[in-house]
């Protein structure tokens, strides 16, 4: 992490863009990983398009649009700055991460993979980067295989090489699991996979919003991730590729702005990215994500890693040293911004439920990675995810409704 020209967080400050923590008593909110806050500047750089220019792009000529269409393409070029994208024409709008991997697996993966093809994962990966490729196995008859982890809850890299071979065509793989936080050897594995001939798709939801992601750096084919995990709106996300892969590959949707020409019988399809983003977009949603970059490059992405990752460590060792809690994944320096754990005797829902009634905002469940569930032999975890608004006061209210849920749960065991 290069902290050259890093400068701490101005927590208060930052918190002063978001109403939600205004109050008496304000709201702890950990549950970022599944969705961020979105601060006041990013609110009043969508609503200053509805209400100053509203109307479609690409296709006015009068001022209105012609300002849409400029704000909608610039908020591409700020999100292709983000990742060091060589060039805008890389960034595809989509409606989320989900919907960016999808495009690669119909789009690419239809035209690509056969049924002698192998498709790597691992058994951290989020629905969103298994089900897609499940779907394109199904339909080609390429076979799935699972890099396994450690008791750790660390990649186990000699399981990956292992697996891959000349029938590897596509790596899918997870950044930073979102259950685990763990940050995955992303350069390790973009060299291994390249060296017997296959591309990597990399779901990078939980690593971009938190430190540096640099594309050209990982050399990753593609690359996927959200908007409302970063401080932006929901309905929008993106997709980066390489630019001849992305130009290689057929449309994903077919519609208004997809086109160059239509005739009777047959179609001609517009330039990259264009040829990707059928119908009207989310143009609010867009302009939202390129000021949400902002915010984030301003705030720093260094200083908003050690900031979530000082929290992290002190949740850590708060909870480790809590007798019934038992902890997931591997040690704080291993992983980024996320804390899963279980409590003896209390359903994660009921922690969850618990911790609500004391302001405090965590999430429970499977967190759309059941595989990885049935991996540490639980039905669901309990999970505290860390932004750059979050404070070690909220740390310690994390700590304090664990012990109260803890002495509720013994008192109506002991009144039966």
């Amino acid at each position: 992490m290069h902290t050259a020209n890093f400068h701490p967080l101005d927590v208060e400050a930052i918190r002063q863009d978001f109403p939600i923590f205004a109050g008496e008593q304000p709201l702890a909110f950990l549950d970022s990983a599944a969705s961020a806050q979105t601060p006041q500047p990013v609110v009043a750089a969508m609503d200053t398009y509805y209400d100053t220019y509203r109307s479609n792009i690409h296709r006015g000529v009068y001022r209105i649009s012609e300002e849409a269409t400029a704000q909608y393409e610039r908020a591409r070029e700020k999100v292709a700055k983000l990742i060091n994208a060589p060039n805008a024409r890389q960034i595809v709008f989509t409606r989320n991460t989900t919907e960016a991997i999808n495009l690669v697996a119909y789009s690419w993966g239809s035209a690509t993979i056969g049924k002698d093809d192998e498709i790597v994962l691992t058994v951290m990966e989020h629905h969103s980067n298994l089900v897609p490729w499940q779907i394109l196995a199904q339909r080609t008859g390429a076979t799935l295989r699972f890099v396994e982890i450690t008791d750790e809850g660390l990649l186990n890299f000699a399981h990956l090489r292992e697996l891959l071979t000349e029938k590897t065509k596509l790596v899918a793989v997870t950044h930073v699991s979102n259950v685990l936080g763990t940050v995955n050897p992303l350069q390790s594995i973009i060299d291994a996979a390249h060296a017997v001939g296959a591309k990597v798709v990399v779901d990078a939801a939980q690593s971009v919003p938190h430190f540096r992601v640099d594309v050209q750096q990982l050399n990753c084919d593609f690359l996927a991730f959200s908007g409302h995990k970063m401080c932006g709106p929901t309905g929008i996300g993106v997709l980066y590729g390489k630019l001849p892969l992305l130009e290689e590959m057929p449309p994903f949707l077919g519609g208004g702005s997809m086109i160059r020409t239509v005739e009777r019988d047959v179609s001609t399809y517009a330039d990259v990215p264009a040829k990707f983003e059928a119908g009207t977009p989310s143009i609010a949603e867009a302009i939202g994500l390129g000021h949400a970059a902002d915010y984030i490059t301003q705030a720093g992405l260094e200083a908003i890693h050690v900031h979530t990752q000082q929290l992290l460590q002190h949740a850590h060792h708060r909870l480790k040293e809590t007798q019934g809690i038992t902890l997931y994944g591997p040690e704080p320096h291993q992983k980024a911004g996320v804390l899963s754990f279980n409590v003896a005797g209390i359903h994660p829902h009921d922690i969850a439920g618990i911790l609500d009634m004391h302001g405090i905002a965590i999430r429970a469940g499977h967190h759309c990675a059941q595989p990885l569930m049935q991996k540490l032999d639980v039905i669901a975890t309990a999970r505290a995810s860390f932004y750059l608004y979050n404070t070690l006061e909220d740390v310690e209210r994390l700590y304090d409704g664990l012990r109260k849920a803890q002495k509720l749960m013994h008192r109506r065991s002991h009144s039966r």
